[in-house]
């Protein structure tokens, strides 16, 4: 059988727009081809909320009898080409709590492409990637974030240039000259944005990735019930109020869902520069999601594991940079802040001045100079 399927993880809201128009242009092309396909998503209402992990699908078959075949299942079991419109991503999703964390390239068959718009080399990305036992290929698209569709950055050419790209690393899906009708049809007639999509076929450029390169880390999971062993009538368990900082009797951490990891929903984390903190609480009291632990010296330590990078505490701080929020691909671990604070200040503050500049750099809008996160707008660099 000869299909091509395709996944587009896009961040929920603010790339919708963008994900359903590569899915159905990616269709019409190979239609253009002669090709049948269709177009679908994943998600449809809730767990599309700000940030949350997302997918559009595209499958495309050489006859309808075969497009059948595969049209009705929920999701592919593999896929031709994973694109990837925001690089943050690459960390793993967790779309809503019912499977844990999946790797970026879960879906991805062996010899299939990874295909990432990031400003990060290949060689950048992979460390943030998660491992696999088969051989894959990295394309990565020169670019940044887009929320192509929204009030910002609606031509910034994203849409054909992942399109030209893709004519480039899956040929067996459809060629250029298809691509470029679908761009003119679907996208717009526009003859710069057929110029884009031809640059990025000519610049596209596959990294194979090895099989035991990347990130060694197991992806959280847990077992979900079956319904053989679930409990009579609806139970709804309570979080634990929690306890001291980090097992410390002083302090305070929440009772946190063990099973949501919603760091996967952020693009940038709080960085914070506890020399200057006035332990004002603020940013402790106005944290949607109580990410906040409060340490046996009353301090606000951002927890990695629940912030969900909404930038709501850089916001309210009435501190200049006390607070910044840093591209999440700067960092390698989610590990406390504070406690590298209290093992060594001078290491902390030579460590949180190189995020800080190295996220204003990769943070930074071009066209506007300004920094733009998720759920708020930043200060800007």
């Amino acid at each position: 059988m000869s299909i091509v399927a395709v996944e587009i993880v896009y961040r929920g809201i603010f790339q919708k727009q963008l994900a359903g128009k590569l899915s159905r242009a990616l269709v019409f092309a190979a239609r253009k081809a002669g090709k049948v396909g269709i177009s679908f998503g994943r998600y449809g209402d809730s767990p599309e909320r700000n940030g949350i992990p997302a997918k559009q699908f595209a499958y495309i078959a050489e006859s309808p009898e075969e497009l059948e075949e595969v049209a009705a299942q929920y999701e592919p079991k593999s896929v031709d080409i994973s694109i990837v419109v925001d690089d943050t991503l690459c960390k793993g999703v967790e779309s809503w709590g019912w499977y844990g964390l999946q790797p970026i390239n879960a879906l991805t068959k062996e010899g299939g492409t990874l295909l990432v718009t990031s400003k990060k080399s290949a060689d950048e990305l992979i460390p943030h990637i998660h491992r696999t036992d088969i051989p894959y290929n990295l394309c990565v698209l020169d670019g940044e974030a887009s929320f192509a569709g929204l009030w910002v950055y609606k031509d910034d050419h994203t849409d054909a240039r992942i399109l030209g790209a893709v004519a480039k690393v899956c040929p067996q899906l459809a060629g250029l000259p298809d691509m470029e009708q679908s761009i003119r049809e679907n996208l717009k007639d526009d003859d710069t944005l057929v110029e884009s999509a031809h640059a990025s076929f000519e610049d596209a450029r596959l990294r194979e990735v090895k099989p035991g390169e990347g990130d060694p880390e197991e992806p959280f999971s847990f077992d979900k019930p079956g319904w053989t062993n679930m409990e009579e009538g609806l139970v709804v368990r309570g979080i634990d109020v929690g306890g001291g900082f980090q097992g410390e009797e002083g302090g305070y951490e929440p009772g946190r869902n063990p099973y949501f990891k919603k760091w996967s929903t952020r693009t940038m984390r709080p960085v914070v520069n506890f020399e200057t903190c006035t332990k004002c609480t603020l940013c402790w009291i106005a944290c949607p999601d109580s990410c906040f632990d409060v340490t046996p010296e009353y301090y606000y330590d951002a927890n990695m594991e629940a912030c969900c990078g909404c930038g709501v505490c850089e916001q309210i701080c009435p501190v200049n940079d006390c607070i910044v929020m840093v591209n999440e691909t700067v960092f390698n671990d989610r590990d406390s802040q504070f406690a590298m604070f209290k093992e060594n200040k001078e290491d902390y503050e030579e460590w949180r001045a190189g995020v800080v500049e190295a996220g204003r750099v990769e943070n930074r809008n071009p066209v506007t100079g300004l920094s733009p996160v998720f759920g708020g707008l930043s200060h800007g660099a």
